[in-house]
């Protein structure tokens, strides 16, 4: 078994990308905290947080996802290479751009599209309006 809880190529895999970017053990300052939120008891006793800096580059990553301390030094790890990658690489992350959907999403419509949005909403009450006085009920009578 390997440094940490998950299946050697998993590891593997982090390794390399930690090797690849020239990220040294010593390079890394680890320390753990016990964990915030929902977890009761078992949360508020075991120090499951993982805190992770990288001294060279002063990215700082938190991870209390799991419930294992071991799994989460693993993937506070992961989260520091992505963060790492992107940076080198200069492109967004899928996380990034996951969030910046969402406050694409979130974001007031501009005076000009509110217009448009409510002139289509008018015509379509009008086409119904139409459609209520011209058809009308229909009675069998």
């Amino acid at each position: 078994m390997g440094m940490f809880p998950v299946r050697p190529e998993k590891e593997k895999d982090l390794l390399e990308r930690l090797a690849k970017l020239g990220v040294k053990d010593s390079d890394l300052e680890e320390k753990f905290i016990r964990s915030q939120g929902k977890g009761g008891q078992k949360v508020n006793k075991s120090a499951t947080c993982v805190y992770l800096k990288h001294l060279p580059t002063g990215l700082e990553v938190k991870c209390q996802r799991e419930r294992s301390q071991a799994l989460n030094r693993f993937l506070a790890r992961r989260i520091l290479v992505e963060k790492l990658e992107a940076r080198i690489l200069g492109k967004e992350t899928e996380e990034q751009q996951r969030i910046e959907k969402i406050r694409r999403q979130k974001r007031k419509r501009s005076k000009k599209a509110r217009e448009k949005m409510l002139a289509d909403k008018k015509r379509r009450s009008l086409l119904k309006e139409m459609r209520k006085v011209f058809l009308g009920p229909e009675d069998g009578d």
